[in-house]
């Protein structure tokens, strides 16, 4: 589901128009790959290598996607993403040179919807990119056609209707992503949903190798809720704990 949006020349934008992607990273090589690649798909794609230049393309192109590297000349991918989503809700996926939970995590916390971790698979950025896009159109189609009514579980209250969190009353602030994850497991409380099954239901993903990003999300998810509300089931998944009825 496509809405018309403002170019940065004033123009509108119809329905149909081909996604814009913001590719931000400062390794030629790099960016130059995954440019190609995702013109290939059918993308419009910008590029920009440095903290500056990415904040000030975002705000001027207004891209649909970015795909953004951490380490950046100027300030890093990290205060990109909180400049940018302070401006305007976009997509955002994470590439990282390192394998660092705590890094992913921060990324998670600034507004970044999903991470890579280089060196990957082209394949898989594309179908990651993919996803995501998927998911904007999806919040799009449940913002017009709502679920009604709140859920309660004790304490914890999803709604809905305007896709908001609340935990005793007081409003928590969830990502898209962190907020489809809850609700999924949420559709079924107690019962232990695998990493595999989250991956198909929030990700559209069905490949096992992106079972680490379910788990990142997971413990971005408690931190905000409370980490006794999502219980671990080793070796199988994941399950919302809920008062007993």
């Amino acid at each position: 589901m496509e809405h018309a949006h403002t170019s940065h020349t004033g123009t509108a934008v119809t329905p149909g128009t081909q996604r814009r992607v913001l590719v931000v990273e400062d390794d030629t090589t790099i960016v130059e790959a995954i440019s190609a690649r995702l013109r290939a798909e059918g993308f419009l794609v910008q590029t920009a290598s440095d903290g500056p230049a990415a904040v000030d393309a975002a705000d001027a192109w207004q891209p649909d996607l970015m795909v953004l590297d951490v380490m950046l000349p100027g300030f890093d991918g990290l205060e990109v993403c909180r400049r940018v989503q302070a401006q305007r809700p976009v997509p955002v996926l994470m590439l990282t040179a390192r394998d660092d939970e705590t890094d992913m995590l921060v990324g998670l916390g600034v507004g970044a919807d999903d991470y890579m971790t280089k060196p990957f698979s082209m394949r898989e950025l594309v179908a990651r990119v993919h996803v995501l896009l998927r998911r904007v159109e999806r919040a799009a189609l449940a913002a017009v056609t709502p679920r009604s009514g709140i859920l309660r579980l004790g304490e914890l209250e999803i709604d809905h209707a305007q896709r908001r969190v609340r935990v005793k009353s007081d409003d928590v602030h969830l990502t898209p992503t962190e907020f489809d994850l809850l609700v999924c497991l949420a559709n079924t409380p107690r019962a232990v949903l695998s990493r595999e099954q989250l991956l198909a239901e929030v990700w559209d993903w069905a490949d096992a190798s992106g079972t680490r990003t379910v788990d990142s999300h997971i413990k971005a998810l408690r931190r905000k809720i409370g980490a006794e509300r999502i219980r671990t089931v080793h070796g199988v998944g994941y399950a919302l704990e809920t008062p007993a009825p």
